[in-house]
């Protein structure tokens, strides 16, 4: 699941690059003049020195494109200037130190209070109440940009410290020392200055659509077939989508799996189209047949009204709350340049080339063909998810859950039993301790997710689903993933060098650790595969992965060049050009595959409403994933994830090569394939 961010605006801030040098262009106009800076840049250099010539022009340039009317006059900013350049390395140190030790107390502190603030909507417990929803809602760092602008410290940040762009710290980053590198992300800190009463919008937008989601629940109980036959569990809720797919992926084996299977599917049409009863949605009071769309009470048909366009009209509020700040972010006047190449650090032109380099090689038809004919049926558009190339594929998930159940009656005994979980992962048991000592667990009202802590002294979260027998199978499923990525905030906070560089170099690096516990959650339980093909069966299962979720990236990317170029669209006109992105992806990636057209199934993905542009990071952590697990044959698990994760946030293609030697690439994933499809039949 998700890697929850909590203060989205300002931490995006802290955490991003630059493009080009500040001054060359904008669609803001600036106050200092061109004329202005190159008098500053002139003094500063001859009272400094030619060595310190890059860093004055940088800094300068950086600090007058922050500079408003309000800030002072051309001569104030002339004086901020020669009084507060420090060009002696030893007194940059200094200010250095300084800096990200207070920005370790600001961003830490803002993000627990917005963490306490949130128990209510995030944590399982009573019904919400409108009060909960506008504590989650309200971002106390909404103003803090704007403080540390008008006190000048985003100024003395922005003039000491220059930015680089990707390519520079790409191409010279190679050859830094840690202290050059936390300086260059000290330099990224500054760079847009967004007002609060936008920052305090988008972060609305994006806690009402997750709170939507959080709500999002299908009483699985009450489905039933046009003969009135239930599949389910009375008592199992499932959120969509991640509750729905696990429990499609859970039915490969036992009994009316296909049936089950298909319900599901109908399930996930009806909420895409929203054509699903909007009684039905997070209700016990009525039963539903998805296939035919009824809904019934005491075996009667009721009227229905369907939902009334609310998934994308969450989907909208999120675009025009991101948009708003395009102005503010000259270099990357899109969200979605400033979410890849700002935020991943990586173009998105070369996310979407990487992704379909992988969805037409010939191997994934290939695979298709094998998933087929291990089904002995023709796919069906919910395969997906096909599941059947794990271990616990062929096991029975009723006694998985009895297992997790019994180990893990409540959060308390899964956060109790961590430290054996590390152990048995290679830590040894002192620093086992120590890492979980770093992690609370708590029962979700949603999905389940991690969010780190941001300063020392603080906690990650982990939180997953829990039934009232505990924690089943999914839940512990998730829990593992989501360790991981607990394991990750806690390393690259507590053990890194400087706080600059704590952190990956974006969320796909936190991904990719989830994915490398998650894997490995059945041997926690003490269940070994001794499968002698289980290495060719690994790579067959994230390769379909990947080809599932970079279809669904591709979606995402594509809905948001869509609202881009219709800013005045209405949620049904939003509707309906999701479901035409999403068939034709499905017809050109899926269909040469599955041998059907026009089908909508890339559209479900709870993501795209409430994360806006995250799901590109699951196929690059997939990536990720592949590339560290294959490097950590014959090596000490637990010694190797400290290493590469004390590395810290470092551009995305040198924190792989410090990782595993490459640089991130789909061909060692497709030449796995190739030699498990010689095995595999």
């Amino acid at each position: 699941m998700k890697k929850l961010l909590l203060l989205p605006a300002i931490l995006l801030m802290v955490f991003a690059g630059c493009k080009q040098p500040f001054g060359k262009s904008g669609s803001l106009e600036t106050f200092i003049k061109q004329s202005t800076m190159e008098k500053v840049i002139k003094q500063l250099t001859d009272s400094c020195g030619e060595q310190s010539k890059f860093r004055i022009e940088r800094g300068v340039k950086q600090a007058a494109f922050l500079w408003k009317k309000e800030d002072g006059t051309a001569a104030d900013f002339s004086k901020f200037c020669s009084e507060n350049f420090i060009s002696d390395s030893a007194q940059l140190f200094t200010l250095f130190s300084k800096l990200q030790t207070a920005f370790e107390v600001l961003y830490g502190n803002f993000n627990k209070i917005s963490m306490d603030l949130r128990i209510p909507v995030d944590l399982d417990g009573p019904a919400l109440t409108p009060v909960d929803e506008l504590f989650a809602a309200f971002s106390p760092s909404a103003h803090l940009t704007d403080d540390l602008f008008q006190n000048k410290i985003a100024f003395i940040t922005a003039l000491n410290f220059p930015f680089y762009t990707l390519q520079e710290k790409t191409e010279q980053g190679v050859n830094w020392t840690r202290t050059q590198w936390a300086y260059a992300r000290m330099g990224d800190a500054f760079t847009s200055r967004v007002p609060a009463e936008l920052n305090q919008k988008a972060s609305d937008a994006l806690s009402k659509a997750d709170m939507y989601i959080s709500e999002y629940n299908i009483m699985m109980g009450n489905l039933v077939d046009a003969k009135g036959k239930t599949y389910f569990p009375a008592d199992m809720k499932l959120i969509t989508h991640w509750g729905l797919r696990d429990e499609l992926k859970s039915h490969y084996v036992g009994a009316d799996g296909l049936e089950k299977q298909k319900m599901i599917y109908a399930v996930m049409k009806r909420i895409i189209d929203q054509s699903i009863p909007e009684k039905v949605i997070n209700n016990k009071e009525f039963q539903w047949n998805p296939i035919d769309n009824k809904m019934l009470k005491d075996g009667k048909d009721v009227p229905f009204t369907p939902e009334p366009d609310k998934r994308y009209e969450m989907l909208l509020n999120n675009y025009k709350a991101m948009s708003a700040v395009d102005a503010y972010y000259p270099a990357y006047p899109t969200y979605i340049q400033r979410s890849f190449e700002l935020n991943m650090e990586i173009p998105q032109a070369d996310v979407e080339k990487l992704f379909t380099t992988l969805m037409t090689a010939p191997e994934i038809k290939q695979v298709g063909e094998l998933i087929s004919k291990r089904l002995g049926r023709p796919l069906q558009p919910f395969d997906i998810w096909y599941d059947g190339f794990k271990a616990r594929s062929s096991m029975n998930e009723d006694d998985l859950t009895a297992k997790t159940t019994k180990l893990y009656p409540n959060a308390g005994a899964f956060e109790k039993d961590m430290p054996n979980i590390l152990r048995k992962l290679g830590w040894a048991p002192e620093r086992a301790d120590y890492i979980a000592s770093k992690v609370q667990v708590d029962p979700a009202r949603g999905s389940g997710h991690a969010a780190g802590a941001y300063m020392k002294g603080d906690k990650a979260r982990l939180r997953t689903r829990l039934t009232p027998q505990g924690m089943n199978y999914k839940g512990y499923n998730i829990a593992t993933h989501e360790f991981g990525h607990n394991v990750e905030q806690t390393i690259d906070l507590y053990d890194i060098d400087n706080y600059m560089m704590s952190g990956v170099p974006n969320t796909a690096f936190t991904e990719a650790l989830a994915f490398l516990f998650q894997k490995r959650d059945l041997y926690l339980l003490g269940i070994n595969d001794n499968d002698p093909n289980k290495e060719n069966l690994a790579a067959l299962d994230a390769v379909w992965s990947c080809y599932e979720i970079m279809g669904v990236s591709l979606v995402d990317m594509q809905v948001w060049k869509w609202m881009y170029d219709n800013p005045d669209a209405t949620p049904a006109k939003l509707k309906e050009a999701v479901i035409t992105i999403a068939k034709d992806t499905w017809n050109k990636y899926y269909a040469p595959v599955f041998g059907m057209k026009d089908e909508p199934i890339l559209a479900i993905y709870s993501h795209m409403i409430d994360n806006p542009l995250y799901l590109s990071n699951y196929p690059i952590g997939h990536l990720t994933d592949f590339a560290i697990d294959a490097s950590l044959k014959g090596k000490s698990f637990a010694n190797e994830v400290d290493r590469i994760y004390k590395q810290g946030k470092m551009v995305p293609q040198l924190w792989m090569k410090g990782a595993v030697g490459s640089t991130l690439s789909v061909d060692p994933m497709l030449k796995a394939v190739d030699e498990a499809l010689k095995v595999i039949k």
